[in-house]
């Protein structure tokens, strides 16, 4: 049997150190409920508000075809992810009963008003732009006025659970999520329009790509052991994934400006690194929750400093 270790000064220990593992190494918290639905609503939910963004952009500035194609993009995201939402909370009924308080502590609950709020006005926007301009545009401002809150409200509806991959990395998740949104509404505009007319397309691409993986970056500098889950296992696998396609599409948007076949793959790229990059945020915070050590020891070492 090996004797306890020093301490400083030379005293003995009376107890060895103590582990980060828990009783029989079972979980200390309670991994997710969340089916796989919430992935696709957390990657289909930005789509759709960084698209009304750049819709409200594109039109204003003149750009109608980029217009036109992302408030498509817009309507068809949110509603696809309305979808994905209510099949994970099994009844239409569950979402429609969240709408009878506003809590503004819960992300939940602003959450969904923010998205009650938005769809009826991104579907408007892209069904009444041409037929009906005196609705279309009042729309498509609104939408892309409530577009950037859509896709920032799900990072923070992730970061306010006790998994450790999530809660830990609720200062730069905002940033990564609406950074990866952008990088999917740029890449849906260089993939429908022609490069010369989707120049606004390729610098929010761009702008996305650096904002997303920054952020990326500042939670695996800021976390240490926290932020192995999104690097290790499938989840670290899927953020590798998700960074390279977007360091590819970003360059593709920058040297395919006058080629149609690259900005177009460039924009398949973009698109699916925002994708990659969601399901590997929630594979690491699954990941997370189900290995003690992710909890145990941060709270030791805050416990400590």
């Amino acid at each position: 049997m090996t004797a306890p270790p020093e301490r400083a000064g030379g005293e003995p220990r009376l107890v060895p150190e103590a582990g980060t593992s828990s009783y029989y190494d079972r979980p200390v918290v309670k991994e997710s409920v969340w089916g796989p639905d919430i992935p696709s609503y957390l990657f289909l939910g930005g789509l759709a508000g960084a698209s009304s963004a750049l819709a409200a952009g594109a039109q204003l500035s003149g750009h109608t075809e980029l217009a036109r194609v992302a408030k498509a993009g817009a309507a068809g995201a949110i509603s696809l992810s309305l979808a994905a939402l209510v099949h994970d909370l099994g009844r239409p009924a569950r979402f429609v009963n969240m709408l009878r308080v506003l809590k503004v502590t819960s992300p939940m609950s602003v959450g969904t008003w923010i998205v009650s709020a938005y769809a009826p006005s991104a579907v408007a926007a892209c069904l009444a732009s041409r037929r009906l301009p005196q609705v279309g545009t009042p729309a498509t401002i609104a939408a892309g006025a409530i577009g950037p809150a859509v896709a920032a409200y799900t990072s923070v509806l992730i970061a306010d659970t006790a998994s450790p991959a999530w809660h830990g990395a609720y200062r730069e998740l905002p940033y990564m999520f609406v950074g990866s949104a952008a990088t999917a509404a740029g890449g849906l505009g260089l993939l429908a329009v022609p490069p010369e007319r989707a120049r606004p397309a390729a610098r929010l691409a761009v702008a996305g790509a650096a904002a997303e993986l920054t952020a990326e970056l500042l939670i695996e500098r800021r976390l240490g052991q926290e932020a192995e889950p999104y690097r290790t296992g499938r989840s670290g696998a899927l953020m590798r994934a998700g960074q390279v396609l977007a360091v590819a599409g970003a360059a593709g948007a920058v040297i395919g400006r006058r080629r149609r076949a690259v900005s177009a793959v460039s924009g398949v790229a973009l698109l699916a690194g925002s994708a990659v990059t969601r399901f590997g945020v929630f594979a690491a915070g699954q990941a997370s929750a189900r290995d003690p050590k992710y909890t145990v020891g941060p709270q030791r070492r805050r416990a400590l400093s």
